[in-house]
């Protein structure tokens, strides 16, 4: 199986019931149900897997035990190959309305044609952008404590951040690693006060603030990361075996409001229970919406897309009715 979906020979200008854009498993899911609603569906991304491409191992899919993230995205698009959902590797500009239906601007495809668009284009994770991150993520770096952290029992572990998501992280780690090091490049956390209260309570964390992570080490995993305190300068090596890094998001609020789309107070794209945007015909799914902050997991992602391909089927369905 192939970790690139099957190219799609589609022709500019072709019309479809639906485009979904993205290719994580938010856009997975929903091209499989709509492909089960029999929806003439393209499917428009960038990189397959999305977010899982930063994963290693994943254990916490219902059904997939401990399958190593490049797999997953082997058997997702073995699935959608399987209803011949046709997908392209581009990268959607924009999107307008055309009378009925919305013309979708791909970069390098030009312009398709849809009479309804899922939105499943995740978000950006901040990351720390220093040597060593990118050479172990997946091999110790890590961007989700709560994925992640049964992997690390009865180890060494570092989270980086000061938000709810790295007080979180470290909670959760504290249950099984030895030891956790919690460190944040300020004097103050901005996470709730209650989860820093629990944090400090943990006999294995270490606080450790005014602090910076200037290198990851390792060999084939991470074996050590270089610190600098931002005030004094003086830099030390901690022997760790993982580094969650949990700065944050880049939620697509620029995308969103480029296209007319409303967008919560944090730029994530406003969405109803079903899926729905502020736009008719237009729904999001995944990471990309301000649906369940803070549980970004695979398994939520892929049932926001399902429920979005479901409201796009109703939502055709009715156009179809109207008529």
């Amino acid at each position: 199986m192939s970790l690139i979906p099957k190219s799609a020979d589609i022709k500019p200008g072709e019309t479809f019931d639906l485009i979904i854009v993205g290719l994580g498993p938010a856009a997975y899911s929903a091209a499989l149900y709509a492909a089960r609603y029999m929806l003439k569906t393209l499917v428009i991304g960038e990189t397959p897997g999305g977010q899982l491409t930063e994963a290693g191992e994943v254990d916490d899919y219902l059904g997939l035990i401990g399958i190593n993230a490049q797999d997953m995205i082997k058997v997702f698009n073995k699935h959608i190959e399987k209803y011949n959902v046709p997908v392209i590797l581009d990268h959607v500009e924009s999107f307008r309305k055309d009378g009925d239906e919305f013309v979708v601007k791909a970069k390098k495809k030009g312009e398709f044609k849809a009479k309804s668009i899922i939105l499943a284009i995740g978000v950006k994770r901040r990351k720390l952008n220093v040597p060593g991150e990118a050479e172990f993520t997946g091999r110790g770096v890590s961007y989700c404590s709560i994925c992640d952290a049964p992997l690390f029992k009865n180890r060494i572990v570092a989270v980086i951040g000061g938000g709810d998501s790295a007080l979180e992280g470290a909670e959760i780690l504290s249950r099984y690693a030895t030891k956790v090091y919690l460190i944040h490049r300020r004097d103050e956390f901005k996470g709730q006060p209650i989860y820093l209260e629990n944090i400090k309570a943990k006999p294995n964390v270490e606080i450790i603030l005014n602090t910076v992570v200037t290198e990851i080490k390792g060999d084939k995993l991470v074996k050590s990361i270089v610190t600098k305190n931002v005030k004094t300068g003086e830099t030390k090596e901690l022997n760790v075996n993982g580094v969650f890094v949990e700065i944050g998001f880049e939620p697509p609020t620029d995308f969103a409001r480029a296209n007319g789309l409303e967008t919560d107070t944090m730029g994530y794209i406003k969405v109803d229970e079903w899926m729905r945007t502020n736009i008719q015909g237009v729904f999001a799914a995944g990471d990309c919406t301000g649906m369940w902050l803070g549980f970004r997991q695979v398994i939520t992602s892929a049932a926001q897309g399902a429920v979005a391909a479901h409201s796009a089927f109703r939502y055709l369905n009715e156009m179809k009715r109207k008529k």
